[in-house]
């Protein structure tokens, strides 16, 4: 299959760019890669690997050798920074405490943690299950859809990305996870997403385009029939795409004029990443059910949860997340220890400020170089999409992965999205100095390679 399929996602560990990368590493970063194929099985976008690291701390990571590299990508994990003192200690001493729960017993941790969720969210009105995962968290979501609603249907969204299980990938919408794969879920349907910027109306209006997409919801509806569920991102991670507050009043409005439960997955931009503490609170409306993960567990823990409507506990007579850390002590202390570092540390604040910085900034470059496309900032989730011309919106997946490995022979690490959209998700840590760091390295990739 050509690479361009393969970008659609992120960068490919397979391009003449990523073998160059590997030809200039050391023998320390050769010999920990090869060890590492040698019983890894390999995947794109993971094995073979980058380098070996040999800490993770704060903004950074550290290799094998040394290097630091400021760390933009995190897998989306890292809101609080790596190694951060509050999780760390809380872990410890849980620990020491009381390390494991088993099923059918629980403690003071994960009622705390629990509450602490849902004590953010905009009603209260919620209820909670801990999985281990993300993606197993989603497939939870959607059984309490078939649950309540009675029904199996669920619309998702093309190029959405809700995790690599088998489920998850049925009502993902990238080609790179269901290659080759075979039969997936019935009654996974996919709608448009919304995309102001590269559109099937070629529209630069974000409303237009908003009604647009709900138009196609709406009409799938009507002829499909027998929908219990639809699932997005409220804004997408991978290439952050921000709907108008519009958008998601229509789609409330359909989803109950209709029986269906909204379900968000915030699993990589919650905890305050969007400049909210969840995703939806920026767009004043609330789901029926949530999503969350990854920063959940402060980069240590593997931590996700479901938040679901408390009137829809309606499912005691089965196991919905028959997990064996269903009630994870460890996790749930991370959880705790998690929020109350974003609210000590005032990190709303800190991501307010140095969004409006980058952005100021990022708009500087605009201005400058004509292979930025478009700027799409949300609170510190950032996208740079390159472009071979303004004009076609042609995408330069080429000139971004040249800018990305520029960058990590540099110090700086981040993710590519769509083949073409440079992908920036710096903790909520960041300083100016960093920000600066990044944003001079990003021109000097231009500079050089434009």
């Amino acid at each position: 299959m050509p690479n361009s399929h393969l970008k659609r996602e992120g960068d490919i560990n397979s391009s003449p760019l990523r073998i160059d990368w590997m030809s200039q590493l050391n023998q320390t970063s050769t010999e920990i890669i090869q060890a590492d194929e040698e019983v890894f099985v390999k995947q794109s976008m993971s094995t073979p690997c980058l380098n070996g690291i040999m800490d993770a701390d704060g903004c950074y990571l550290i290799d094998v050798n040394g290097k630091k590299y400021l760390d933009f990508h995190g897998n989306s994990s890292h809101q609080v920074g790596y190694k951060n003192p509050y999780v760390v200690d809380a872990i410890k001493k849980q620990i020491e405490e009381l390390p494991f729960i088993p099923r059918r017993f629980t403690s003071d941790i994960v009622v705390k943690a629990a509450k602490a969720l849902i004590h953010k969210t905009t009603s209260q009105d919620f209820k909670v299950l801990f999985t281990p995962s993300g993606s197993a968290a989603v497939g939870l979501a959607l059984k309490i859809a078939r649950k309540v609603t009675g029904r199996h249907k669920v619309i998702s969204m093309w190029e959405s990305f809700h995790g690599a299980g088998l489920d998850t990938i049925s009502v993902g919408g990238e080609y790179v996870f269901k290659k080759d794969i075979g039969p997936l879920l019935p009654g996974t349907l996919k709608a448009i997403p919304f995309n102001g910027y590269r559109n099937l109306i070629k529209s630069d209006s974000h409303e237009e385009v908003a009604n647009f997409c709900l138009d196609h919801i709406e009409y799938m509806i009507e002829h499909v029939g027998e929908i219990g569920a639809v699932l997005l991102e409220p804004i997408r991670a991978t290439d952050t795409h921000i709907p108008p507050k519009s958008y998601f009043k229509r789609l409330r409005e359909i989803c109950d004029q209709h029986g269906i439960l909204l379900i968000f997955d915030e699993v990589p931009t919650a905890l305050m990443r969007s400049g909210a503490f969840y995703v939806h609170q920026k767009f004043e409306i609330e789901p029926d059910i949530l999503v969350l993960g990854k920063g959940l567990g402060g980069a240590i823990i593997p931590q996700a949860a479901v938040l679901t409507r408390t009137k829809y506990d309606i499912a005691q007579e089965i196991s919905l997340g028959h997990y064996t850390h269903e009630k994870p002590a460890l996790g749930c202390a991370a959880i705790c220890a998690t929020i109350n570092y974003i609210d000590d540390y005032k990190l709303e604040e800190n991501c307010r400020v140095q969004s409006t910085f980058v952005r100021t900034a990022l708009e500087d470059l605009y201005k400058k170089y004509e292979s930025i496309g478009d700027i799409r900032i949300a609170g510190l989730l950032i996208s740079i999409e390159l472009v071979k011309s303004r004009k076609t919106k042609e995408k330069n997946d080429h000139l971004a992965e040249e800018i990305l490995y520029y960058c990590l022979k540099n110090g700086l690490s981040f993710k590519l999205s769509g083949g073409n959209s440079i992908t920036w998700h710096p903790p909520l840590t960041v300083t100016k100095e960093q920000l600066e760091f990044a944003i001079g390295l990003l021109e000097d990739g231009l500079k050089m390679y434009c």
